[in-house]
């Protein structure tokens, strides 16, 4: 085995192939849940041999973290994109923020949730943890940013905005309550904008929030 992964790691096809295995693994894992999904039934559906599978990812936990790992990759690069749109116009970066977290939730269902918590409480731990510092980063930045043009209240601090914020995305905005509530992502992500976002901005004479 170990001389397999040698082989396998010196081939100049190796990253393709480990990325070719993690885009499966990741669709099939987030869908049906960890525990569901063997690692015989990747290798067949990827036309591999378990050898090769295994030459490249020993275990399934090995292969989990892979997932976890692109996951937030992608999620880091979506944030960043983001964060430069809309430049003038708070609201719609807010709302561009807000769909950042509803794309990256929609793709993970209910037993993928239920198997973290379960069979790897470390990784869903870490899991939770990445999460929770990559949403604080990106919003902090935004509130400083809406409190400099006027836009975002000042009497409330934005330590607490963002555990608020934190707080109610955990709760709600995640696979197994929105079942539950009978939600999708967009009516999820549209309902904390009104109940929690909304009532941190500066109001126009109107009554409307200060674009």
């Amino acid at each position: 085995m170990r001389r397999a992964q040698a082989n396998l790691k010196a081939s100049p096809d190796a990253t393709a192939i480990r990325q070719r295995i993690v885009a499966v693994a990741r669709r099939h894992f987030f869908t049906h849940g960890f525990r569901a999904v063997t690692m015989d039934e990747l290798a067949t559906g990827l036309g591999m041999s378990k050898k090769t599978l295994y030459g490249c990812f020993p275990s399934k936990t090995d292969l989990l973290k892979a997932v976890i790992f692109d996951k937030f990759q992608d999620a880091e690069a979506d944030f960043a994109r983001a964060s430069i749109q809309h430049k003038d116009d708070f609201p719609a970066k807010l709302r561009g923020l807000l769909a950042c977290v509803q794309r990256n939730t929609e793709e993970i269902r209910p037993p993928f949730i239920r198997d973290m918590q379960r069979e790897t409480p470390e990784l869903f731990a870490l899991v939770e943890s990445r999460r929770r510092t990559l949403i604080h980063r990106h919003f902090h930045k935004l509130f400083r940013e809406g409190r400099k043009a006027g836009t975002v209240r000042r009497d409330i601090p934005t330590d607490l905005i963002i555990e608020i914020l934190l707080g109610v995305i955990q709760a709600i905005i995640n696979p197994a309550k929105m079942v539950e509530l009978d939600l999708t992502p967009e009516t999820a992500a549209a309902a904390v904008l009104r109940i929690v976002l909304e009532g941190v901005l500066i109001r126009t004479p109107s009554g409307r929030p200060r674009s």
